[in-house]
């Protein structure tokens, strides 16, 4: 919860930001900041708990290409949309990774889940006008949440063997390293006290502490169980997006709850099926 609170207020903070820098460039600070942050505990984690390094590298490589092309498409596409709208599409996420985990597992998603994508999916359509077609922002915030579900699944996978810290660590690093020659080709723009606060704001609290904090619960939560209580990601984005002065109309709104409301019955009914059964007893004779 905790960490979806730091996740949700990232919109606002980073739409005013990338009025000033560039997308890549705010990309860089922030995830340059996180990594000179966490380094020092992940260095000292990896020693202490006799990690796999080839298996850390390997993995938190691929985990950090996927979270810099997740947060690039997040961070591009509030240039077109609002923070409240790239919020709830963002949030779509929670539905995308049951999905993915069906087909690693290659077994097909319970019904529930089914019936859950499509009222997410009429609720997308609510929140983006009632049109058919998907506007720029809102096609960068949909592929955004596509790799986060990805992401999610993969961490799940590893995070016991390799450990929370180390695994963000890595990424973090990666992502810094991707930036720089994404910046060089993108341009900087001009660095202002507002897209320095941002950069510092979302890189320490939000990617050090914020993704370390996810990865903690998904040491003891299935990647679907973490999709469901990361809900509240989109929550926290509206409503920080509501004191910042966005409003986004009835039909919208209306949008943003069904997209919630497709959220909840697909994750409920998968916190559902993992439930042990009780055991059958005998009535006494």
């Amino acid at each position: 919860m905790l960490a979806a609170l730091f996740f949700g207020s990232t919109f606002v903070l980073v739409q005013d930001a990338v009025k000033d820098v560039t997308p890549m460039a705010y990309l860089l600070l922030r995830f340059g900041i996180a990594t000179v942050a966490l380094a020092p505990f992940a260095v000292r984690a990896a020693r202490r708990d006799a990690i796999d390094r080839r298996l850390l590298a390997r993995v938190g490589a691929l985990a950090g290409v996927l979270l810099f092309v997740g947060y690039a498409l997040q961070t591009v596409g509030l240039q077109y949309t609002s923070a409240s709208s790239s919020a709830f599409i963002t949030g779509l996420y929670v539905v995308f990774t049951p999905v993915v985990e069906a087909v690693v597992r290659r077994r097909l998603p319970p019904r529930g889940m089914l019936l859950g994508i499509v009222v997410a999916t009429i609720g997308l359509y609510l929140l983006i006008g009632a049109r058919i077609e998907l506007g720029k922002g809102e096609a960068l915030e949909l592929g955004c949440a596509a790799v986060f579900a990805v992401w999610i699944v993969l961490q799940g996978a590893y995070v016991n063997r390799l450990g929370a810290i180390p695994l963000t660590g890595v990424q973090l690093a990666v992502v810094t390293v991707i930036a720089m020659p994404a910046t060089g080709a993108a341009g900087f723009g001009t660095l202002t006290a507002l897209a320095l606060f941002a950069a510092a704001f979302t890189g320490i609290a939000c990617s050090s502490v914020g993704l370390s904090l996810q990865l903690f619960a998904q040491r003891r939560l299935s990647p679907s169980q973490t999709a469901l209580i990361l809900l509240f990601e989109p929550v926290f984005g509206g409503l920080f997006g509501y004191f910042a002065g966005e409003r986004l109309g009835a039909l919208r709104l209306f949008g943003a709850a069904v997209i919630l409301a497709g959220i909840a019955i697909s994750e409920l009914t998968l916190v559902a099926r993992s439930k042990p059964a009780k055991p059958v007893t005998s009535a006494p004779h």
